[in-house]
């Protein structure tokens, strides 16, 4: 088990986001949570990148406690050092892309590890070019974002992602902005990932998107879990009206 999350609840300004969450996540599994605008979906990512913190809640990953429950208290977080090596372990994909203007594909691909993480620029650039010719990107290290249409940007920002070798991958609707045939070649790149082992965890709306690359989804409302099921349970065989007119539309 590559991640696994329990009893999260998340408030902000009084009104209760999450309520009591709990899911995992296992090896080479591709998990995707759907569900109406904010019913929760992009806490949960936040919560588990810790670019949030929780109100209560486990969050565990690969055995590693990122945070945990204390009864009558807020969740105890791992101290700094501890959640710099959990972060090694976590990727995550902006669905605005977040990717530095400034600076070409590979200096935004091996930010982080050179600068955050010290990792030997050769190294990092070694990684960045493997990551680039597996996302059919080779010939653009030297481009900057503006040159890049948005399916190229989404692959850089998978690939910035990858940088650090995440068990876990966080990404949030990662087909938003791009075009029916340019959807094909990230569902393609997120099935590579997870055969690599990779947990997979994606938010989206794109109902076609997620029946062809999930294997298991999750269904949330009013920041609960209401449906967790096989990819078939969910759109061949869905008994939840609510759901099935969310699925089907």
């Amino acid at each position: 088990m590559l991640l696994k999350v329990e009893g999260l609840c998340k408030s902000f300004k009084g009104k209760q986001v999450l309520k009591n969450v709990g899911f995992a996540l296992h090896c080479g599994e591709i998990l995707a949570i759907i569900g109406r605008s904010g019913s929760g979906k992009t806490t949960i990512l936040r919560c588990i990148n810790n670019l949030v913190k929780c109100d209560r809640g486990t969050i565990i990953v690969d055995g590693t406690v990122l945070c945990k429950d204390q009864q009558e208290e807020k969740s105890v977080y791992a101290k700094p050092a501890e959640m710099l090596q959990i972060r090694k372990k976590l990727g995550m994909v902006f669905q605005s892309f977040n990717l530095f203007p400034h600076m070409s594909v590979l200096e935004n691909i091996i930010e982080a590890p050179v600068h955050v993480f010290g990792i030997a620029r050769p190294e990092a650039e070694e990684k960045a070019n493997a990551l680039l010719a597996m996302l059919d990107l080779q010939d653009k290290t030297s481009a900057y974002p503006f040159e890049l249409s948005g399916g190229q940007k989404q692959r850089v920002a998978i690939a910035r992602a990858c940088a650090l070798n995440p068990l876990v991958m966080c990404l949030d609707e990662p087909t938003s902005a791009l075009d029916p045939e340019l959807r094909e070649g990230i569902a393609v790149t997120i099935e590579k990932l997870a055969e690599q082992g990779m947990g997979i965890l994606l938010i989206t709306h794109d109902m076609a998107f997620a029946k062809r690359v999930a294997h298991r989804v999750i269904f949330m409302e009013a920041g609960q879990i209401i449906e967790e099921g096989s990819k078939e349970e969910f759109f061949d065989h869905v008994e939840n009206e609510k759901i099935k007119k969310f699925v089907i539309g």
